[in-house]
Parts: structure tokens; C-alpha cells; sequence
């Protein structure tokens, strides 16, 4: 966060006045100020061998020689713009990883099968037959499955 904003951020506690030093993601529109700021940093990158969503960055290259310079430059990209990767949540030279709840891997961008499971089990239970006619009439399927 520049210096000069950083009275824009000031709150006020009953012992003293603090402001944040960096951006926290509490701030209104912090998260698409951040993301508007990794698209600039990462722009000439973005369209080759990065991806970019928030906090979360894939390198993508098709050889492991492209993939040191595609990390070179992204790490001067960085350097660049004074940012910091926290080393506990990098990983480096995976075949095969998470990423926005998806499987990312060298052939293809699969379902997080767990996640989708999961989002299947929270479905509220409809809590009554006519609650249950209406559901089903605003769902892709027949009623008459449900009757």
C-alpha cells in the first residue's frame, strides 16, 4: 500500500488510532483493487504462461527449461513491484494441483470432485410437499419425478 493512502485506511479503538500498513482484504473493493494490481504486474505474462485469480498463480509451460525462464520472469515481475510469495503456500515443478477447486494436470482442468460432492450435500431438504412442487418446477428436470 503507498504511503499517502494509508490514512484512508485510519479506525479508531477506544485506547488509540491505528491505520493499516498493508491492504487488508476486510477493505471494501480491496479484493478488486488486488486483482487489478496483479493484472498489471502480471499483464505481459497472463496471455503466455501465467494465471492469476486473486492470490492464487499457476506457472503453466509445456518443458521444464520453459519453466525456469517462465518462473524467472515472473519472480522479476515481482521483484518489480516489490510483492512477496509466502513460501508455505508455494509449491514448484507439480505435474498435477489445486487450483480454485479445480485439478489443474498437464492434460486437462478437471472437476475437485470433493468440492462438488460437497455442494450436492448442502442442498437444503425442502421442508414441505408443496415447497418440494415448486423446487422441482424451477429445476432442468420433469416434475412428474417427483410426484
Amino acid at each position: 500500500m503507498a504511503t499517502s493512502d494509508m490514512n484512508k485506511t485510519a479506525f479508531i479503538t477506544d485506547d488509540a488510532n491505528y491505520f493499516y500498513k498493508v491492504m487488508s482484504f476486510v477493505l471494501k473493493n480491496a479484493g478488486a483493487t488486488y486483482q487489478r494490481l496483479m493484472d498489471k504486474v502480471f499483464n505481459h505474462l497472463m496471455v503466455n504462461c501465467v494465471e492469476v485469480y486473486v492470490d492464487d498463480m499457476v506457472v503453466k509451460s509445456p518443458s521444464h527449461h520453459q519453466h525456469a525462464q517462465d518462473l524467472s520472469a515472473v519472480f522479476s515481475a515481482l521483484r518489480q513491484y516489490n510483492l512477496r510469495l509466502n513460501p508455505d503456500k508455494c509449491a514448484f515443478g507439480v505435474n498435477r494441483g489445486k487450483f480454485l477447486g479445480f485439478m489443474l494436470t498437464q492434460r486437462s482442468i478437471e472437476a475437485n470432485l470433493k468440492t462438488a460432492t460437497r455442494s450436492l450435500r448442502c442442498e437444503a431438504q425442502p421442508a414441505s410437499k408443496k415447497y418440494s412442487a415448486s423446487y422441482a418446477a424451477s429445476r432442468p428436470f420433469p416434475a412428474s419425478f417427483t410426484n
